[in-house]
Parts: C-alpha cells; sequence; structure tokens
C-alpha cells in the first residue's frame, strides 16, 4: 500500500454533463423509422402478438365450452376471465420463443452487425460500470481483474477504463473495498485505467448511482458498460459492443444475453440449466420482434453517455413510498425513454462473452423478487407517459405482467374451487323456457378440458424440445425433465410468494435496500420453517377443499398443492450444493472459457479475513493515506446538517475507547468520510 503518491489519484479530472429528469407529461418530437431498425417489423409484430390473440381466443372459446358459459354465473364469468388473461400470457410467450427458433434456424437476429468479421479496431473510450452495494470486496475485485486481463490479451485497454462504484454502508466492508481497489491496481500494474468512488449517500440506489458518475465523469467517455456484482464479461465482447456504437450513431443502448454461470446449488444449476438452453431461443425471439425499440435488463449493457444524459434522467413519481419516490426499476424506464427520445435500442442475443450469477437460494430468490416486485409495480405509474412507442409500453406491461399474474393464478385456483362446488349445489333447472319436450341438460365436456390442459401444457413445453433440438443436445433430455419436475413443484411456492409481495406492497410496504446473497444460500430448517409454513399451510387448506369438493379436482391440482406442501423441503433441497450433479451441466461446466477459470482462480485465493475498518486504517499507513485521499469535500456551508456525524463525533469526543464510544453503523460509516472524525476514530483506537 506504499505506492499512494503525492500525486496519486482514485479519480479522473472530472467532466462533467447534465442530466435533466424528464418529464413524463411532455414528449419529444416524433422520429420515424430508425436506420438501425430491421425491415419488415410491422409483419413480424403482427405475427407474434396476432398469434398470441388467435390462441388466446380460441382457448377462451374452448373454456368457454368447458365452463357451458351459454348460461354463465358470476364465478365462471370470473373465471373465463382469468383463464383468458393467464393463458394470453403464455401463449405471446410461446409465439415469441417459436419466433426465435425460426431466428435461430436462419443464423440469428443481428440487426447492428456485432458478430460480423474479427474484433475491429476501436476509436473512442468505453467506461465500465461496477456499482456495488456490500459485496464481497475479493469477489468483485478478482472479476474485474480476469476482465482487465482479457482486454489487455487483446491489446484493447487503452479504449477501456473501469469504475468501482460503491454505494456500500458497512464501514468495514467500505475500508475492505478500498483495500482491495489498491491491491488490484499493484495485481494488474495499472494505475491509470482503474478507478474508485464511494458515495457518501446512496440517493436513488442504483439509478442514482450511475447517474451521479454521468453527471461528473460523462463527458469524457462517448459509452458506458454497465456491470452487476456478479457480472463478467470478455475482452472481445467489450470490443464488439463499443465498435457497434462507433458504427450506429443512432443506437442508444445494446444490451446483450447474460449466461447465468458458476451456479452451485441446486436452484442455482437448474435455472443455469434452463437459462443456458432455453434463453437463446427467447432472446433471439424478443430481439427478431423488438427491434429498434428492446427493452434493457440494468447490466451487460452499453449505452451512449450523451443520449443517456440528455433524456434517460429519472423523474421522481407523486405520492408515498412504496408506488412514488425514486423509480427502484429503473433500466425499462431508461429503455423508454431513450425509445423516446429517438434512439434506438437493440438487443444482440447471439453475443457470446457475457455471463452472471444467479441467486442460490429461494429465500435470497424472493428478496430480489421483492424489490423488483414493487420496482415493475411503479411502472403503472409511467405507463401513461406521452410518446412512449407502443413497443415501451408492452415492455412496461410486461414488466408489471411478470408479477400480477401470481395473485391472478391463485386467484384463477381459488374460483376453480369455488365453479366446481357451485356446479356441485346448484340446483339446476332443466326446463328454463316452460314447457318443453326436450330438458336442456347442463353441458359438462371433461374430455374438452382435458385437452384443453394438454394444449396448454404443450404451450409450456414444447419450445423446450424444439430448444433442445435446435441446440442438438439430445443428451440434455434428462436434464430438462429434471428442470421441468422441479420447475413445476417450485411453481406454486413462488407465486404464492410473489402473491403476498403484491399484497403487501399495495398496503404500502416499502421493500427497502438489501444486499444481494451471491454464494452459499442455505438456512437452518427453522428459519426456512418460519419463512415457509405459510405456504405449507395454504397447501394443506386448498387440497383439503379441493379433496372435498371433488376426489378428480383434488387429483387435477395436485402439482400445486403437492409444491406448496413441500415448501420447506424444496427449500432446503434446492439451497444444497449440486455441483457434481451432471445432468444439469452446461457448455460453461464442461469447458469453461478462459475469463471463467482465470475469475473462478482468483476467487479461490485466500481472501483477507474480516477486520474492523479503523483498526485496519491505524495499522496500514498506506491504506490511511489513500482513505484520505478518497474522502469527499467538508460539508458546503448552508447544506443540510449530518446528523449521524454529528452524534458520532459527540459520542467520540466524549468516549475513552472505540468500545466506549458505541457507535452505531451508520455513524462509524460518517466519522470514517469526514476528516475530523476520522482523527478522533484513530485517537480512540490508539487509546486502545
Amino acid at each position: 500500500m506504499d505506492g499512494v503518491t503525492p500525486g496519486w489519484r482514485a479519480l479522473p479530472e472530472a467532466a462533467p454533463l447534465a442530466m435533466p429528469a424528464q418529464s413524463l407529461r411532455e414528449a419529444p418530437p416524433e422520429r420515424g423509422t430508425l436506420p438501425s431498425s430491421p425491415p419488415g417489423m410491422a409483419g413480424r409484430r403482427l405475427a407474434v402478438l396476432g398469434g398470441a390473440v388467435a390462441l388466446a381466443g380460441l382457448a377462451g372459446w374452448q373454456m368457454g365450452l368447458v365452463l357451458d358459459i351459454a348460461r354463465p354465473t358470476t364465478l365462471q364469468i370470473a373465471t373465463l376471465a382469468l383463464f383468458l388473461v393467464l393463458f394470453a400470457w403464455v401463449a405471446l410467450s410461446f409465439t415469441s420463443v417459436l419466433a426465435g427458433l425460426l431466428a435461430m434456424r436462419r443464423g440469428g437476429v443481428d440487426a447492428l452487425g456485432v458478430l460480423e468479421g474479427p474484433p475491429p479496431p476501436l476509436a473512442s473510450r468505453t467506461a465500465l460500470l461496477m456499482p456495488v452495494y456490500n459485496e464481497s470486496p475479493h469477489r468483485v475485485m478478482a472479476g474485474l481483474r480476469a476482465m482487465h486481463e482479457s482486454l489487455a490479451a487483446l491489446g484493447a485497454l487503452d479504449h477501456f477504463d473501469i469504475f468501482i462504484l460503491s454505494d456500500t454502508t458497512d464501514p468495514d466492508a467500505w475500508v475492505a473495498e478500498e483495500a482491495a481497489f489498491l491491491a488490484l491496481r499493484e495485481a494488474t500494474g495499472d494505475h491509470k485505467r482503474l478507478f474508485y468512488r464511494r458515495r457518501a449517500a446512496n440517493t436513488e440506489r442504483k439509478a442514482g448511482n450511475i447517474a451521479e458518475w454521468v453527471t461528473r465523469f460523462g463527458a469524457a467517455y462517448p459509452h458506458f458498460l454497465i456491470l452487476d456484482a456478479d457480472s463478467l464479461m470478455e475482452g472481445e465482447a467489450l470490443v464488439r459492443l463499443a465498435a457497434a456504437m462507433e458504427r450506429h450513431p443512432d443506437v442508444g443502448l445494446i444490451q446483450t444475453l447474460p449466461v447465468i454461470v458458476q451456479g452451485r446449488s441446486l436452484l442455482a444449476r437448474m435455472q443455469q440449466f434452463a437459462g443456458r438452453f432455453y434463453g437463446p431461443p427467447i432472446a433471439q425471439g424478443i430481439a427478431w420482434w423488438h427491434g429498434a425499440e428492446g427493452n434493457y435488463w440494468g447490466h451487460n449493457a452499453i449505452i451512449r453517455t450523451r443520449a443517456f444524459a440528455a433524456h434517460a434522467g429519472l423523474p421522481h413519481l407523486t405520492g408515498r413510498t412504496p408506488f412514488g419516490g425514486s423509480i427502484l426499476s429503473h433500466d425499462f424506464v431508461e429503455a423508454a425513454l431513450l425509445r423516446r427520445a429517438g434512439w434506438a435500442v437493440h438487443m444482440v442475443p447471439g453475443l457470446r462473452g457475457s455471463y452472471e450469477e444467479t441467486p442460490p437460494s429461494l429465500p435470497d430468490q424472493a428478496v430480489r423478487d421483492r424489490r423488483w416486485c414493487q420496482g415493475n409495480l411503479q411502472h403503472a405509474a409511467v405507463l401513461p407517459a406521452r410518446g412512449l412507442h407502443p413497443i415501451s409500453r408492452l415492455h412496461l406491461l410486461s414488466g408489471i405482467g411478470s408479477y400480477i399474474t401470481a395473485p391472478l393464478w391463485a386467484l384463477f385456483l381459488v374460483l376453480g374451487v369455488l365453479s366446481a362446488l357451485e356446479a356441485r349445489l346448484r340446483q339446476t333447472d332443466y326446463f328454463p323456457n316452460g314447457r318443453s319436450l326436450f330438458p336442456e341438460w347442463p353441458v359438462v365436456d371433461p374430455v374438452r378440458a382435458m385437452w384443453l390442459f394438454i394444449g396448454t401444457m404443450g404451450l409450456l413445453l414444447l419450445p423446450k424440445l424444439l430448444a433442445l433440438a435446435v441446440a442438438r443436445a439430445p443428451r440434455a433430455l434428462p436434464g430438462m425433465l429434471l428442470e421441468s419436475l422441479l420447475a413445476a413443484l417450485l411453481a406454486p411456492v413462488t407465486m404464492f410468494s410473489q402473491s403476498m409481495d403484491v399484497i403487501s406492497i399495495l398496503r404500502g410496504r416499502d421493500t427497502g435496500w438489501r444486499p444481494q446473497q451471491r454464494d452459499d444460500g442455505q438456512l437452518p430448517l427453522r428459519e426456512l420453517w418460519r419463512l415457509y409454513w405459510p405456504h405449507t399451510l395454504a397447501g394443506v387448506v386448498f387440497g383439503v377443499a379441493s379433496w372435498l369438493v371433488s376426489p378428480w379436482l383434488a387429483a387435477w391440482t395436485t402439482p400445486v398443492t403437492l409444491g406448496l406442501i413441500l415448501a420447506v423441503p424444496l427449500a432446503a433441497l434446492t439451497a444444497r450444493d449440486a455441483s457434481g450433479l451432471g445432468v444439469l451441466a452446461t457448455e460453461e461446466d464442461r469447458a469453461p472459457p478462459a475469463l471463467l477459470r482465470r475469475a473462478a482462480e482468483l476467487r479461490a485465493l485466500p481472501e483477507p479475513p474480516p477486520e474492523d475498518a479503523v483498526r485496519r486504517l491505524a495499522r496500514d499507513p498506506g491504506l490511511l493515506r489513500a482513505h484520505q485521499r478518497m474522502l469527499p469535500p467538508p460539508r458546503a456551508r448552508g447544506t443540510p446538517p449530518h446528523v449521524p456525524l454529528l452524534t458520532g463525533l459527540v459520542k467520540a469526543r466524549e468516549a475513552d475507547s472505540m468500545a466506549g464510544a458505541a457507535l452505531t453503523r451508520a455513524e462509524k460509516a460518517a466519522l470514517l468520510a469526514d476528516a475530523e472524525g476520522l482523527e478522533e476514530l484513530l485517537r480512540l483506537e490508539r487509546a486502545g
């Protein structure tokens, strides 16, 4: 750590760029077809959307016959309406995936020519942004070092700068980040392209973190690429994306398809398997009919800086949280605003070398889902915004629907039981029109219902089989069967969790901002029981109610009942290490690319043990000097006082030791971020 010379800096020279918040009530002038938009988009969208509507209409007609809707009851009408909504959701997924499979047969979608030829030379600089929030510094820096080495191997380092943008609130983790950053610079020998910045106040969360970088440094970089804390991208993929931005001046954003890798738990390996085989057809399909009106998933995407700054500044939503305030799921909204301003948003599904990880357990997945659920429901306030492209509105609707469908499915199941009970108890009038020679018998068509169920399952399972066929991976069939079985059991558990999330959010409960678990997600059975006993109880109640109505109904709903009842053992099973389960192995498991191997090697190196931040600074003069150089400027006169800093100073000055100060985490972090507060902490540490 002794390389902190008088001219040492953790950040480059400032290059400010204005980023005004956008109005949802005023639309910029419309622009016609964008130069990078593929031809025939109207026909493509008619095929996908029209096909989904036709399938939903056919299924609705058949469901009406099953329910004898000619003489409907209120329950039957409600059941049919819910069925239409849910089936339309499945039908759109089916037609989109079918389009993707056909596109893959023809070589795949590459509207921007990203995949053509060898990696081209670059003329501009791109910033790689790594936002972190209470993450493991060792893991983050290992991934960045592997990416740095990948770029160096291509001779492309002069065109990329790497920024670690910390929103970490844990003071010990913050100082560990600084130490890891200094170690990364020393290990790479690169002090010119690796930068670190921590915000003292993480306003507006990740979106605010990125916006702060744009307004402070954005003018120096034509493009920036967003990474997640678990993202990895090969140097060639980065070069190809930057070159595509240089060639296509109308493009504002290019989204890649991150492949899930390095999963260890059974749940992670299931999702990794599904993403590897089913993800490409899904991505190819949406790229085929979205065209230049694509979407943004928040990471592993390159963005044109000036376009983003001028047109993607997020407004504050009116009202109270959880619906008002800062926009949580910022990515969909930013893509919609870019397209509204006339910038193309594309996906390049065939680009290799873009990777991410996934939560290791159901509880960790539920934490992420809870945050995404609130953010996506917020999009209801963005939907009426003026000037949005219809496909952008469809993206927002799909985000809302991805969570609203959970309580709708639950309601559909309940209404199904009630409808069956109503049919059993209802006294039927066989001669409703007075005297008649022939009675009007109630129509119940179990055969038609069976075929409708088979057809629905076909729409869900056929794309999986076709994906394996297109991938020419028949040996993956056992993995598909295992993944489908476990996914079917887990689906009602996720349905129940998401339904509770929606209800909680509608009641006004904010999700907060919790760090994401990246590795081991195993929990004691007692903790799992605390989290999932409501699921088990719901499964028992639903199963008993179905059986009391009809044993046949109970048989039909067995997958739902069984999944809910087994929620606790399923959560325990899927969190266990399954890295040796070969049936779910993917291409990246069998022959890991060099980037993944290198990242795994670096992450396997001994990790510095956790240490108190003040103690670490006191014993490491080099780290202390670097920390002092990275402190934010003092509070300007007239700005609101920082309460944790003031209370922390009072406690520190009246104490004789760190233990005696009894500082909260927020107070300790505030003192570490202030020159005077830091001196007080060091005094207490030296006093012992």
